[in-house]
């Protein structure tokens, strides 16, 4: 997947007016007007590159030993790889080869499994084991949610917003996120996804929580040790609070006409 997204920013910088680059699926869809989305993306200094710390065994029970000297377990970073960069990031993406070589390398699936659904039971029994067990360190890691996380930690985490501009619905805890069908879209959902922090203070402390997940101006990361630490930052753009979610995924074929329908009276920026 890393090598996908490198090949596509290589193309995308061929042409010099490219400023922005944003990594979007099929399964996506904008929350906002473009203009909305364009001057949100533009106008500030930043690059939108999740990254947070995670002392779990998807987190830190990913890291491997050989990525020493150049990569601690404590500069060692999570998230999702929905990035949005700007073009002197995306250069700097480009140039790396000694952080990258050491992902290529040291950050791989258990051998022999191929991501196949019926094969996640084994890679989570290696997780949990693999802290300890000579030569599996890094087989059960994904690259692409660690690399970049990690390499903007180290030479430039100020420059990062640690958040994804793409929201995901993880809360039914499974390998994959939350998927939306045709019926599934509604505008509770949109709702829920463009929620304002100051309409969820009228709830109690669970459902707020709830709220937090999907919230419009704050970022929630949870740990996947015993703990499930919930890490809540707000989302500043400029220094102002602002909606942390320009698209939202993910979006079967079958919800494009209801998507369309309910944008069109949704009242978004």
């Amino acid at each position: 997947m890393v090598d996908a997204e490198k090949r596509l920013l290589a193309h995308a910088l061929k042409d010099p007016d490219n400023q922005h680059f944003v990594l979007l699926s099929d399964s996506c869809v904008p929350l906002y007007k473009f203009d909305h989305v364009y001057n949100y993306l533009m106008y500030t200094n930043i690059s939108y590159v999740d990254s947070f710390e995670d002392p779990g065994p998807h987190g830190n029970g990913r890291y491997s030993e050989h990525m020493l000297p150049e990569i601690e377990m404590s500069d060692f970073r999570k998230g999702a790889q929905w990035f949005s960069m700007k073009r002197q990031h995306a250069l700097i993406v480009m140039a790396d080869n000694l952080y990258y070589s050491k992902f290529k390398d040291y950050c791989k699936m258990p051998m022999g499994l191929t991501g196949r659904t019926g094969e996640w039971s084994n890679i989570c029994k290696i997780s949990r084991i693999h802290w300890t067990v000579p030569g599996l360190e890094g087989r059960n890691c994904i690259a692409d949610e660690h690399y970049l996380p990690t390499f903007f930690h180290i030479i430039d985490p100020g420059g990062i917003a640690n958040w994804s501009v793409t929201h995901v619905d993880w809360s039914e805890a499974k390998w994959h996120p939350k998927s939306y069908r045709a019926q599934d879209v509604n505008f509770e959902l949109l709702k829920n996804i463009t929620l304002v922090l100051s309409y969820a203070m009228k709830f109690d402390f669970d459902t707020l929580m709830a709220f937090f997940m999907q919230s419009i101006d704050v970022s929630v990361h949870v740990t996947s040790d015993e703990r499930k630490e919930r890490q809540v930052r707000p989302c500043l753009w400029n220094g102002m609070q602002r909606p942390c979610y320009l698209f939202a995924r993910k979006f079967y074929p079958e919800a494009v006409d209801n998507l369309m329908f309910l944008f069109s009276n949704y009242p978004t920026i």
